[in-house]
C-alpha cells in the first residue's frame, strides 16, 4: 500500500513509540513543541511520532528513522505555565517521504500514511499469546514491578503486544524494530525475544530454551 501523502508536524522523541489504536501520554514543555501542539490543536489535531536516528551533527535537528505513527490528539490539558499534558491515539503508521521547508520552529514532513496496512491486524495463536504473557510476567518479576496481571490478561492481542512494546525499557533501535514489524505476530515474536534478553540483562534467570 502507498500513495496517500500527508503533511504533518513531527515530534521526534527517542524511546517514545506510538502504535495504531494505542494511546501515548506525553508532557510537552519545549517552546517549539508547545507551539506545535497549539498549531495542531487549532487544525487537524494530528502529529507524527517518530524517533531520532542518533544525534547527528545538530542535536536540535537530528536525522530521523523513516517510519513513525500518526497520532490524533484525544486529550489536551494546558497548564498555567504554558506546558501541555497530551494524550495521543495512534491511527496509522507512516513512511517519511521528505521533510518540508517551512518556517515553523518545529519540523514538518510529507509522509506516506498508506505505506502499511494497519486496518485489521492478524490475531496471535494461543501458544504465542501465552508466550507473550509468560515472558512479560517473568520480566516484570525480574525488574521488581507491581503489575495487575489479571487486567493484562483481559487485553486483546494487539493491545497487549503494543502496550508492552511502548512501556518496556528497550533501546531506541529495539523500539523501532517493533514499530516496523510487518504483522502483529511478527511483532509479538520479536517482543518475546527482546523481553528474554532484557530479563537476562537485569539478572532474571536463565535464558529460555527457545533462544538457546
Amino acid at each position: 500500500m502507498s500513495g496517500t501523502s500527508l503533511r504533518i508536524p513531527l515530534f521526534p522523541i527517542g524511546g517514545a513509540i506510538l502504535f495504531p489504536r494505542s494511546q501515548l501520554p506525553l508532557h510537552v514543555f519545549e517552546p517549539r513543541y508547545r507551539t506545535m501542539i497549539e498549531d495542531a490543536s487549532a487544525g487537524a489535531a494530528r502529529i507524527g511520532m517518530i524517533q531520532p536516528l542518533g544525534t547527528g551533527d545538530d542535536p536540535q535537528h537530528p536525522p530521523l528513522y523513516r517510519v513513525g505513527c500518526v497520532g490524533e490528539i484525544v486529550g489536551l490539558e494546558e497548564l498555567d505555565d504554558g506546558r501541555f499534558n497530551l494524550v495521543l491515539q495512534g491511527s496509522t503508521r507512516f513512511r517519511l517521504i521528505a521533510e518540508a521547508d517551512v518556517g515553523t520552529p518545529y519540523r514538518q514532513a510529507d509522509v506516506d500514511e498508506g505505506a502499511f496496512d494497519d486496518s485489521d491486524p492478524d490475531p496471535l495463536g494461543l501458544a504465542q499469546r501465552s508466550e507473550v504473557e509468560r515472558e512479560a510476567r517473568r520480566l516484570g518479576d525480574a525488574m521488581g514491578l507491581t503489575v495487575d496481571w489479571s487486567a493484562v490478561g483481559r487485553l486483546d492481542d494487539e493491545m497487549l503486544v503494543n502496550a508492552i512494546a511502548q512501556v518496556a525499557p528497550f533501546d531506541v533501535g529495539a523500539k523501532q524494530a517493533l514499530l516496523e514489524a510487518a504483522t502483529l505476530p511478527e511483532r509479538a515474536d520479536l517482543l518475546v525475544q527482546l523481553m528474554q534478553f532484557l530479563r537476562l540483562a537485569v539478572g532474571g534467570g536463565e535464558q529460555s530454551p527457545r533462544l538457546q
